[in-house]
């Protein structure tokens, strides 16, 4: 008989057994659903992630604004219309590298192996860990839009835009969630997925068009971030929030970028998965 104490310390996934939340053969929807739910209940545990969701995008919002806003944007006001938009979806770019620390301390932990033995869906461990990655990236985008509103920024688009390009972020950062679960299969080492995600972020956050405008960059650098998946994601979240009457191309050509992430990663995110073992 399992004590109050052990239980406590048990892995949550043991809940879920138990409780028949995964049953024998489930299908992939309800399985990759119970893993998402194991996630989420993981957060009580280790509550840095829902603060790192909140530290990233509250730093880069209030020290940009009130330290370059001036004389980037010509006032705080006029610069958070340029500025918010684009911290929005880098803030959940950003928290998308936790969710392979995650996968990568469960290979580490022997976890996975566990749950491969399960009579369920293979890529459900894999695909469980977004679904609940994005509460934690509704959770961010709340704090950015939030912290806007209090510091005097005022969307055109209305309540529609914003949620438009809510949207917009959280299906990229799903996608791109997909890259760090296959960095993680194949380093296996938490630190390393977070440094590598880090390698990559840093410079496709700075080398775009989130916190300035690229008409003064190089040809050269213009090119960059005129493909920059960051910068695309940036213009669609502008225009959705800041109803410029020009969001439907910068919209598709977001959502292309994004689905070509996701094509690309998925099928290798779970072939990886397979080779497992």
């Amino acid at each position: 008989m399992t004590t109050p104490t052990a239980a406590a310390h048990a892995d949550p996934i043991d809940a879920l057994l138990a409780a028949g939340r995964i049953r024998h053969h489930a299908g992939a929807l309800a399985a990759s659903a119970a893993f998402g739910r194991r996630a989420m209940l993981k957060i009580r545990h280790d509550p840095k992630q829902l603060v790192d969701s909140a530290a990233i995008p509250i730093l880069f919002t209030v020290l940009f604004t009130y330290l370059f806003g001036g004389s980037l944007g010509g006032s705080t006001g006029d610069y958070l219309t340029t500025l918010l938009p684009g911290v929005l979806g880098m803030s959940i770019a950003i928290v998308t590298m936790y969710g392979g620390a995650r996968l990568a301390q469960d290979v580490r932990s022997g976890a996975f192996d566990r749950f491969r033995g399960l009579p369920v869906w293979r890529g459900a461990f894999v695909l469980g860990g977004p679904l609940s990655d994005a509460a934690r990236y509704l959770f961010a985008s709340a704090i950015v839009v939030g912290l806007g509103l209090a510091m005097g920024y005022r969307p055109a688009g209305g309540a529609a835009g914003v949620l438009a390009a809510v949207a917009l972020v959280i299906v990229f950062g799903l996608a791109l969630s997909l890259l760090w679960a296959a960095v993680a299969l194949v380093v296996r080492d938490p630190a390393v997925v977070l440094s590598i995600a880090n390698a990559v972020l840093i410079p496709l956050s700075f080398a775009g068009n989130i916190f300035v405008r690229p008409d003064t960059m190089p040809g050269w650098l213009r090119a960059f971030v005129d493909v920059n998946p960051l910068s695309l994601l940036a213009t669609a979240s502008r225009d959705l929030m800041n109803d410029t009457g020009a969001a439907g191309g910068a919209v598709v050509r977001s959502l292309a970028t994004t689905a070509g992430i996701a094509l690309v990663c998925a099928p290798i995110t779970l072939r990886l998965y397979g080779r497992q073992g």
